[in-house]
């Protein structure tokens, strides 16, 4: 028994920083304080007071905010970070190692009795919200995402996330592994961003590095035909990247200078359309004003001509002789 409650603060200890000391554990973290009132409630209702059981369970779910059946089986380990909000539906199984997050439930979609509740395998994550909902199987050291909602089953190591929750594949391709290593050489690391949560910097940089694959390809071939036509031909090896070259995409990646980058060319593109704008307000206004000028010139030669043709004809024609 005390074998189990070392087990399970070590557990606490592995899986969440905050936790201090032992003592801090064992008075304020509502997940271990369900987990052991859960394995009492177990107990009562496997050899036959389950109503006893049962009122343990509504005890403990006042207190914790967590409701564990007592007919759950948990296994080893088992590790409920925050926990306000968790379900855990009678005939769920959960392994060992397993960690939920708050407002998980693992609940069923039948009303019928006997298994209805999902099977959790050793060492998965449940995310903040996921719902797992019937008597399927999610594989061992699978990860469910925040708010995913899961009605079938989940293969080992596999990543869910969405509603309906689906199975994210993984990118094993030889582009994939060549796009990895030219990272690594470039010294490239998104970091916190995976396939799940695509980054549009980090997209871009990977778009680059096909299209920079792509063309070396192209090269290789060209070179390998010049070097059939001429054995002449130089056959140099290139220069090999520096990681310290390319110190301004890891600063240019954090989320500081990122937006800082955005602002500054959002801050030229304004100035330019401003510019732009002006510079079509000094044309427009400069032609206008020539064409006023021309227009006045115009109507000025008009009325000297009308002015001179009535002159001469109020004057008086002088008689010859």
């Amino acid at each position: 028994m005390f074998r189990r409650l070392r087990e399970d603060i070590s557990s606490v200890f592995h899986r969440d920083p905050a936790a201090r000391n032992t003592f801090e554990v064992l008075t304020n973290y509502p997940g271990l304080h369900a987990l052991l009132l859960h394995r009492v409630a177990h107990w009562l209702w496997g050899v036959g007071l389950k109503w006893l059981g049962r009122t343990l369970s509504t005890l403990t779910r006042w207190f914790t905010g967590i409701e564990i059946h007592p007919g759950a089986t948990i296994g080893r380990r088992f590790f409920i970070d925050h926990g306000m909000g968790v379900v855990i539906g009678e005939t769920t199984i959960i392994g060992d190692d397993v960690t939920l997050y708050q407002g998980v439930t693992l609940g069923g979609t039948s009303w019928n009795k006997g298994k209805r509740h999902p099977t959790i395998g050793d060492g998965v994550v449940v995310g903040a919200g996921a719902k797992i909902l019937g008597p399927f199987e999610v594989g061992a050291g699978a990860k469910v995402g925040s708010n995913s909602v899961v009605t079938k089953a989940v293969p080992a190591g596999a990543t869910v996330v969405g509603i309906p929750g689906r199975v994210i594949e993984k990118d094993k391709d030889e582009r994939s592994s060549r796009r990895r290593e030219m990272e690594e050489r470039m010294g490239f690391d998104a970091y916190g961003v995976t396939e799940e949560m695509p980054d549009p910097l980090a997209r871009a940089m990977r778009s680059l590095l096909d299209h920079m694959h792509a063309v070396d390809d192209r090269m290789e071939i060209m070179c390998k035909a010049l070097r059939k036509v001429s054995v002449d031909y130089p056959n140099g090896d290139l220069p090999v990247l520096s990681e310290d070259d390319f110190d301004c995409l890891r600063d240019a990646d954090s989320d500081a200078s990122r937006k800082k980058t955005f602002e500054d060319t959002k801050a030229v593109a304004a100035a330019a359309v401003e510019s732009n704008v002006k510079a079509d307000s000094i044309v427009s206004a400069h032609e206008s004003a020539k064409k006023s000028a021309e227009e006045s010139a115009e109507e000025s030669a008009e009325e000297s001509a009308e002015e001179g043709t009535k002159k001469n004809a109020s004057e008086p024609t002088k008689d010859s002789g």
